[in-house]
Parts: structure tokens; C-alpha cells; sequence
């Protein structure tokens, strides 16, 4: 049972400063969207398509999927696939932890969907990427609440970040107990 808590909270442990490093990277222009508007939104009921529509998605930002991994997970597809909604033979499977992040790297329309039938009730997203125009300041300007709260955080996490690398035990105290 000991070895099961140490092994959970090393998967926080380590959620925590990946999270971390993908804010801290936010500041050279990238942008950090949050799949459906919210933390937990990758669920059945979110219109993906009216989101997805009313988001500018450029090359370098991150999309955060926030989910239930015992229920739902997250799988890149090809054009086929997301429109038949087949969760076989995907891309890449990007569920690890229910946080899950993904970078857009090219610019292309990239296709997400979530298995086992949830993909029939709607779970399932395009983002159009394209290049970042050359005329934008550092980082683009806040699209949603939810995309300045992130801009907010990037300063912060240059401080927080150092700390929990520095003094690990003074945030998680049980994992090295």
C-alpha cells in the first residue's frame, strides 16, 4: 500500500513540473488553449467544432486536455478517422495522465478524438494551425479568460518552478517521507 501512495505521488510529482515547464515556455509567444474553454471540458456535451472556430491556433502554442483518463482518452487521427470516428490505427495516443498536453508543431489541421464510442457523442476536435504572423508582439494577445489567466501564470511559474525543483519536500512532504 506504501508503494502504491509513493508511486501516485511521484506521477503528481512529476504532472506538476512538466505542467510547470510547459507554462514557463508560454513566454516566448506560444499559447496555451484549453481544449473546450476549461480545465476538465474534453467530456461529452462541448461543441469542439464552435470552440475550435472561435480560436486562433499557431505554430508553437499547446493545446491542454482536461479529462477523466478512466473514461475518455485523447488520440491524434488522421481526416478519415475523425470524421467516421474509427479509434484504431491513430496517429499518436496522447493520454498520460488526464493533464495532457500536445504542441502544435506544423502548421496543418490536426484531428483528436476520444475512443470507445465517445467520439460518436461528440468528443472530437480539428485545429486548423497556422503560421504565427511575423508582425505579433512577444506573445499573442489573450483570447479567452482562460488564455490570459495562462499569460498571468507564466510569470509566476518562473518563480515557482526553480522552488519545486530546489525544495521539492516543502510542497510534496508524504513523497519523501
Amino acid at each position: 500500500m506504501e508503494v502504491l501512495r509513493l508511486t501516485k505521488m511521484g506521477v503528481v510529482w512529476i504532472s506538476t513540473v512538466s505542467m510547470m515547464m510547459v507554462i514557463m515556455e508560454l513566454g516566448n509567444g506560444e499559447e496555451l488553449h484549453y481544449v473546450g474553454g476549461g480545465k476538465t471540458t474534453w467530456a461529452p456535451g462541448i461543441n469542439f467544432s464552435d470552440w475550435s472556430s472561435r480560436q486562433q491556433f499557431y505554430k508553437g502554442d499547446w493545446l491542454y486536455f482536461g479529462f477523466d483518463k478512466a473514461r475518455y482518452n485523447v488520440l491524434e487521427v488522421n481526416k478519415t478517422s475523425y470524421e467516421n470516428c474509427i479509434d484504431q490505427g491513430f496517429i499518436k495516443n496522447i493520454t498520460k495522465g488526464g493533464r495532457d498536453v500536445f504542441q502544435l508543431t506544423e502548421t496543418i489541421t490536426y484531428y483528436f478524438l476520444s475512443g470507445n464510442g465517445y467520439c460518436f457523442q461528440g468528443m472530437k476536435v480539428s485545429i486548423n494551425v497556422q503560421d504565427a504572423p511575423t508582425n505579433l508582439p512577444p506573445s499573442h494577445p489573450p483570447k479567452t479568460a482562460s488564455a490570459s489567466s495562462s499569460s498571468s501564470c507564466s510569470s509566476i511559474s518562473h518563480i515557482i518552478t526553480p522552488l519545486l525543483l530546489l525544495f521539492p519536500t516543502a510542497f510534496f512532504p508524504t513523497f519523501f517521507s
